[in-house]
């Protein structure tokens, strides 16, 4: 600081080195949100490619609170996340019926598959859900369930009610309460079965003598949805910003960036916001 300058000069170039700091501050300061979604969302790897794109197209930093679709909807109507996205079609429509949110805007898709043994001493194999569940509960076989009210255990627990074996899923059934990543690590230690999404399964490392067993019945068609919360139930979500991250993720751009996300070469979610 040059002491001789006369004072009035002095205070105008304070003042004005002052306005500059704060102009910068507030450029750096970007707005964010809060995102509740699924453990295969951010496990897969999905959302560390995808966000960047967002923040790049809108100046928006997407915080990320992954846990099971229940707890996530949970979360959403506490009012402690801005935007949802999820995949249990049922509980996010009746999110909406609830009015905590406008409208709820498909996005993408993948599929369920049932991971298990190698060699298969169930006898599962194959491209029906129903009839391998069947096989696996018969056999007393170890199966992984997450037990943990997310989009996939609901899934899950609606093919063994369609096997007829909601009461009864042989002794070697167990529930970890955990998500899909944890899930899949407690499969490959036991050499059990499990249901996972496939985008999961695809990014996942340790699979030890496993491999996908059962795919391909339409039942296990798996629809993502999002939702931003409404300030009407809670006036102090950033409704706006999240409104701008649903328009951004079902726009060409965001599917775009869905269809691009790849794990050697293989796609691992299908946009369908278009549909």
């Amino acid at each position: 600081m040059n002491l001789h300058l006369p004072a009035a000069r002095l205070a105008r170039r304070t003042a004005i080195a002052a306005a500059l700091v704060l102009a910068a501050g507030g450029a750096w300061a970007q707005p964010a949100i809060t995102m509740a979604s699924t453990t295969s969302t951010e496990q897969s790897g999905l959302f560390g490619h995808l966000l960047p794109e967002f923040r790049k197209a809108t100046g928006i930093d997407v915080k990320v609170v992954a846990v099971g679709t229940g707890q996530a909807i949970d979360m959403a109507r506490r009012g402690d996340a801005d935007v949802l996205f999820v995949h249990d079609q049922v509980a996010e429509e009746k999110f909406v019926a609830d009015g905590f949110a406008a409208k709820r805007y498909p996005v993408m898709y993948n599929d369920f598959v049932v991971i298990g043994p190698r060699a298969d001493s169930a006898g599962a194999r194959g491209k029906d859900i129903v009839a391998a569940l069947q096989k696996i509960a018969a056999a007393n076989a170890p199966f992984v369930s997450r037990g943990d009210k997310s989009g996939t255990h609901a899934a899950e627990l609606r093919y063994w009610t369609q096997a007829g074996l909601a009461a009864g899923k042989g002794s070697g059934y167990k529930e970890c309460g955990c998500g899909m990543g944890p899930a899949l690590n407690i499969a490959a230690s036991s050499n059990g079965y499990a249901l996972t999404d496939r985008g999961t399964w695809l990014s996942f490392r340790n699979r030890g003598d496993l491999a996908v067993l059962v795919e391909g019945d339409t039942r296990l068609f798996n629809q993502y949805g999002a939702m931003a919360v409404s300030q009407a139930k809670h006036p102090h979500v950033k409704a706006r910003e999240a409104q701008q991250f649903v328009d951004w993720v079902v726009s060409p751009a965001g599917q775009a960036a869905i269809a691009a996300y790849k794990i050697n070469g293989e796609q691992l979610f299908f946009p369908n916001a278009a549909r």
